[in-house]
């Protein structure tokens, strides 16, 4: 692994929260998978951690943000941990998996990245918190990689477009949405090769679409 992507580790990473500036709505909630490679070379997801988090003090919460996600900051049952305590519990098992691979430093894999570690950064910032495992601003974002392979920019419909099952009912929570983006991201890398021979995008994975209807399918 640390020869495959440079000596950095791939981690995907899913965050829910309450609007989409990091610096003022809340980080609600976690999930991350490291990734691991096997003896033929093919990446596959590992253990996944997901911590619940407390809004901190003074952050703002999107009701059109919390319907979405379906969360409830306030219900106990969460059983959240504050920003520090909980970037703590991450990044403690991602540091492990570093060593474990060989590898410097971990890169952070999501679906739209730059926006989950731009609440990871902020976050970071925030709390002190020290020995962040991620590089600071590079990332592998399935959202390129599937509009190059699929000509879809949507996760659900990238997901199926690889093959991969989709629960709706199930979407906009971290955990699953972290599943889903790593199963993603494993199968395009793993065969990447076959699905870029031939004609390019959305025709070469699904022949039954024409050219005329890439437009209405990207989105």
């Amino acid at each position: 692994m640390a020869e495959r992507f440079r000596g950095y580790l791939p981690v995907v990473v899913d965050v829910e929260t309450g609007g989409f500036n990091p610096t003022t709505d809340a980080l609600l909630e976690i999930a991350v998978i490291p990734l691991r490679q096997d003896a033929g070379g093919a990446l596959h997801p590992a253990e996944q951690w997901c911590e619940q988090v407390q809004p901190f003090p003074g952050a703002r919460l999107n009701p059109a943000s919390l319907s979405l996600n379906q969360i409830q900051p306030d219900n106990p049952l969460r059983q959240a941990v504050d920003e520090k305590e909980a970037l703590t519990r991450i990044f403690r098992p991602i540091r492990q998996a570093i060593r474990a691979s060989g590898c410097k430093r971990a890169i952070l894999v999501g679906h739209n990245a730059a926006f989950d570690l731009g609440f990871i950064n902020a976050a970071v910032a925030r709390t002190g918190s020290k020995h962040n495992p991620f590089h600071p601003f590079s990332t592998l974002d399935t959202v390129s990689l599937a509009a190059l392979m699929y000509g879809q920019t949507v996760l659900a419909r990238a997901s199926r477009m690889a093959g991969l099952n989709w629960h709706a009912d199930q979407a906009h929570g971290a955990q699953y949405d972290a599943t889903q983006t790593a199963l993603l991201f494993c199968h395009m890398v793993n065969h990447w090769q076959q699905l870029s021979s031939g004609t390019s995008g959305l025709c070469a994975a699904r022949p039954d679409i024409s050219e005329n209807q890439h437009d209405t399918l990207i989105t």
